[in-house]
């Protein structure tokens, strides 16, 4: 079986081992992970309000905790330190 069914089998019965590994993995690689997919919606025309409009899109789903984790992450791969822009209170 492919690994991508097999993984959606898995998510869609709940699967709490490979939702464990997800966060636990997901923390060292998502931001290479983010990096990537916004680098590939810039080059494939996507603007930057564009992707930060598709992040607040999926805050129904993913929830608002995972949205705010992933801004800063985001924001990085646009280009935009948003940590250190709160740091200076930057308007």
């Amino acid at each position: 079986m492919d690994e991508y069914k097999r993984h959606l089998r898995r998510l869609a019965v709940h699967d709490e081992a490979l939702l464990e590994d997800i966060a636990v993995d997901g923390g060292s690689s998502f931001t290479p992970s983010v990096q990537h997919v916004v680098a590939r919606a810039l080059a494939a025309g996507a603007t930057r309000d564009e992707v930060v409009a598709s992040l607040e899109a999926v805050t129904p789903v993913t929830g608002a905790a995972r949205v705010v984790q992933c801004a800063p992450k985001v924001a990085l791969a646009l280009g935009y330190d948003v940590d250190a822009a709160l740091e200076r209170r930057d308007p």
